[in-house]
């Protein structure tokens, strides 16, 4: 697959699954913000804002030398609320981005994942779980939809390259 982000795709899966796996009658938006964090103050609370961070296995390529890699530790934030009166609700989905091994030297540059359509939906389905949860207050069945199974090896997780890592918010940090 693709080791360049697209959020267009995130966004096609997301309109692809959501009347199967929100069937509520709400409409729900996906959005992206890059600076969000795993951090919801009492005022977003009030406001009915929750927050969801998964773990997931994407492909990156390096802007400078052109390096690719894989990982199975791509941290992705996602913070959603429903708005029942206006029947809305919303997504926002931050990608923590990683920097390149060979060119380390600039630590501050982080490069966003691709994503197979295969990972894409199935951290959506783990999505709408929660959503399904917290927002409609269904039960779950207990079973979790992997989103990282049988995934080939990666190497060992760097936190200096890791942008998660350097904000405390790494899916590993749990």
């Amino acid at each position: 697959f693709d080791k360049d982000w697209n959020p267009s795709l995130w966004k096609d899966c997301f309109e692809e699954l959501l009347d199967q796996e929100l069937d509520h009658g709400d409409e729900w938006t996906l959005g992206f913000n890059y600076r969000q964090t795993d951090e919801v103050s009492m005022e977003d609370r009030k406001r009915g804002w929750k927050v969801g961070k998964q773990c997931a296995y994407g492909g990156f390529r390096c802007g400078r030398c052109s390096n690719t890699w894989w990982s199975a530790k791509v941290t992705l934030v996602f913070r959603y609320r429903l708005r029942k009166t206006a029947e809305k609700g919303t997504v926002i989905m931050r990608p923590f981005g990683q920097s390149c091994r060979s060119c380390h030297d600039d630590q501050d540059v982080f490069y966003m994942a691709g994503f197979s359509d295969d990972v894409v939906d199935r951290t959506l389905l783990q999505l709408f779980k929660k959503i399904r949860k917290n927002c409609y207050g269904e039960e779950q069945d207990g079973s979790d939809v992997p989103v990282c199974d049988n995934v080939r090896k990666t190497k060992p997780h760097k936190k200096e390259l890791c942008e998660a890592c350097q904000q405390g918010i790494c899916c590993l940090e749990e």
